[in-house]
């Protein structure tokens, strides 16, 4: 039985998968670039009665019910600050939203003292022999484990050094997205925000929550994604011609300490998310950046991997084959939709026909398939299964 698993990422998946792999016997080290856990960011949320399952199975809902924000309605304005249309914080937020952060402490605590963790490192190779896979790291010895699983998000190392490079996975949607200003969470009261459109180009501000949201179009960027001064000065160049709250908004943002700009994209793997003794989980293996589910999908896609890795006694050869099959049918709810292009339409008559779909009828019935939708799996229930069949 394969015993020892390194995980790559210790954001949602990585820890998520060290709950449930701790939990069923497995030696688990956790390794993660970043030199501690990050803290605040962006609200993630959970959509549909399977993610709310997975989380009470984690023995976590009552606590992130505590720890949970408030929905935000976003109200859409002209440049005079008239009203045209809101996006509904039920739309945007799911049945339950927390700031990744607490998400990702959460979780953490939850497995610190089972499982090992290794921050301000990250993984430079890997070589997968018939009996273990030898990984290289770029500050710490070399070592060898059981499994590798990539957690790493939409730019995963892992996926890289074994799948293939990035261009090849990954297809960029023609859009990127900002996040800038640190939110503060702690209240579940019902805020609101304002944004401004202008072809190809949203900006949001205001509710309590104390952040700044923008998304816009454009071909890929070729800038660094540590270098936040560079990607200031794009934002500051994109949006110099919007009027609205923009200005006001751009010189705000030297104050920010929390800034995060990236491309919306998505991960196009087939359903084939292993690999040898490797295998992916979360956005890694099925992301898809503003698309409602990511975060519902890491959890799901933890829960399966280490209940089919438990079920099949550590042997991956049998484990993986059904974790892909099963992800595969359930990760078509991230879509092949572009967020980018519902939030941001290209042209002022795009933008009108958007305003007008979001009071119709239409736009119920399509958030009530997105609702179906994120309930399309038959869970099994893995730790009573691992439980029953456990020798006594």
């Amino acid at each position: 039985m394969s015993r020892s698993v390194l995980i790559s990422g210790a954001s949602i998946a990585g820890p998520a998968l060290a709950y449930w792999l701790s939990r069923y016997g497995f030696d688990v080290t956790v390794v993660e670039r970043a030199p501690e856990l990050r803290r605040g960011g962006q609200a993630v949320d959970f959509k549909g009665r399977t993610h709310l399952v997975v989380l009470e199975r984690m023995g976590l809902l009552d606590e992130l019910q505590r720890r949970r924000t408030g929905t935000t309605d976003t109200v859409l304005v002209d440049e005079h600050d008239h009203e045209l249309a809101v996006i509904s914080g039920e739309f945007t937020g799911g049945d339950l939203e927390i700031l990744r952060g607490d998400l990702s402490e959460i979780l953490y605590e939850r497995t610190a003292e089972r499982c090992e963790y290794l921050f301000g490192d990250s993984i430079s190779a890997l070589t997968d022999f018939d009996d273990g896979v030898r990984v290289a790291f770029e500050h710490g010895p070399d070592r060898t484990f059981d499994l590798v699983i990539g957690a790493d998000g939409i730019h995963s190392r892992v996926r890289g050094l074994v799948f293939g490079p990035e261009r090849d996975f990954v297809k960029h949607l023609g859009h990127y997205y900002c996040v800038a200003g640190a939110n503060p969470g702690g209240s579940a009261e019902r805020q609101v925000a304002r944004g401004h459109n202008v072809p190809g180009k949203l900006a949001v501000t205001g509710g309590s929550k104390g952040q700044q949201f923008y998304l816009f179009a454009s071909s890929e960027l070729g800038h660094g994604r540590d270098d936040v001064q560079a990607q200031r000065d794009i934002l500051r160049t994109v949006y110099a011609d919007v009027g609205w709250q923009v200005p006001r908004m751009l010189d705000e943002l030297d104050g920010f300490a929390d800034f995060y700009l990236d491309s919306l994209s998505q991960v196009r793997l087939d359903g084939h998310y292993t690999r040898g003794r490797v295998a992916l989980v979360g956005d890694s293996a099925y992301g898809n950046t503003l698309g409602g589910f990511g975060t519902g999908l890491a959890i799901v896609g933890a829960y399966v991997l280490a209940g089919e890795l438990a079920l099949a006694e550590g042997n991956h050869l049998a484990a993986y084959p059904r974790y892909d099959r099963i992800m595969k049918r359930y990760a078509k709810i991230a879509g092949n939709g572009n967020t980018g292009r519902f939030l941001a339409p290209g042209t002022a008559t795009g933008i009108r026909l958007r305003n007008w779909f979001l009071g119709s009828r239409m736009f119920l019935l399509m958030t009530k398939y997105t609702d179906k939708a994120a309930n399309d799996i038959d869970l099994r229930d893995y730790p009573a299964l691992v439980v029953a069949s456990s020798p006594s």
